[in-house]
């Protein structure tokens, strides 16, 4: 097969490899997939760089990429070969693991191939595992949001796009910061602040008559733990899944507690297995009903491999960036 990897941490167009390797076969509860779609996610970019605090190479060889989709062409012992010809969507494939999905081939344990309807092309369904999961965690976590009010802060990220969806989709009214007018109408929120223009704190006071929010998806705890803090109602929830401004915020311990605001700190790759099926079901209820919108930013096949992840990289493109297999 004809794959992408890397044996050593740097620049994409330095330590990027696009060649052949042997075929991978399933093993005992395993499918193999025929992989269609990658997504590229701004974790994979960092793994790759060596970005992360005390980073080292856990494998002698890694194909990137933990997101994608695909149709399973064969299946390991224990699995129902009706499987075989499935549409389906990857998660967690380079998570703890060597072999991503920037590859024509995966083989990767069977529960995490999640059938595909048949209306979502592969390259929308390449988007689901990192992003969609986790703007369905940061929000339902902590049980149905109907009739809430939602604060999701860069709805114009990938995943901050998902949560402004979902959340309407569960009953809420949803609010979210944005950085310009073209945020704002690809965040698809009904309701937007512009941080750069104005007090995200009064703005919000003012649009919920005093009242604040009763749960806050985050996309920087420490650059926005100054303002969550009087905006959130008491015993609301903070679900926050970056820190990147500052990765070791000085927490306001007092303010919250006497709040009563639980503080709930996430990473879909630890998601245990009950909330995933919930969260996989809900997701395909949407997509078979067509109610998600998918923002795809189309990189090319393999060979630009290098120059899509330097995409994803730049932040230059507001989407996924996903390269067609």
């Amino acid at each position: 097969m004809r794959a992408a990897w890397y044996e050593g941490f740097g620049p994409a167009a330095d330590v990027l490899t696009v060649g052949e390797m042997a075929d991978p076969a399933p093993g005992p509860g395993e499918v193999l997939v025929r992989v269609r779609a990658s997504g590229i996610n701004p974790s994979d970019v960092k793994l790759r760089a060596g970005a992360r605090p005390g980073a080292v190479m856990a494998f002698p060889r890694v194909i990137p990429h933990s997101d994608g989709a695909g149709v399973i062409e064969a299946v390991g012992a224990g699995v129902d070969a009706a499987r075989v010809g499935q549409r389906v969507w990857l998660w967690n494939a380079q998570w703890q693991r060597a072999f991503g999905t920037a590859a024509e081939y995966i083989a990767l344990p069977a529960e995490q191939a999640v059938a595909l309807p048949d209306q979502t092309a592969f390259h929308e369904a390449a988007c689901f595992g990192i992003p969609a999961m986790t703007a369905w965690y940061g929000l339902f976590s902590d049980g149905p949001i109907e009739g809430q009010t939602i604060l999701v802060t860069g709805g114009a990220g990938t995943v901050g796009r998902y949560a402004c969806q979902m959340g309407k989709l569960g009953g809420a009214r949803v609010i979210t910061t944005v950085s310009s007018a073209e945020k704002a109408a690809h965040s698809m929120a009904e309701e937007t602040i512009n941080y750069r223009e104005g007090d995200v704190e009064a703005q919000v006071m003012d649009m919920t008559d005093g009242a604040g929010v009763d749960r806050i998806v985050d996309v920087d705890f420490g650059a926005n733990q100054a303002t969550s803090l009087p905006i959130i109602k008491p015993g609301g929830v903070i679900a926050s899944y970056a820190s990147a401004a500052d990765m070791t915020p000085t927490l306001q311990f007092y303010g919250f507690m006497f709040k009563n605001v639980t503080l709930r700190m996430l990473i879909v790759y630890q998601l245990d297995s009950v909330a995933r099926r919930k969260g996989e079901a809900q997701l395909t209820r949407w997509l078979e009903a067509g109610a998600l919108q998918h923002a795809v930013v189309r990189c090319g096949g393999l060979d630009d491999i290098a120059a899509a992840q330097d995409t994803v990289a730049a932040g230059a493109k507001l989407g996924t960036v996903v390269l067609d297999m």
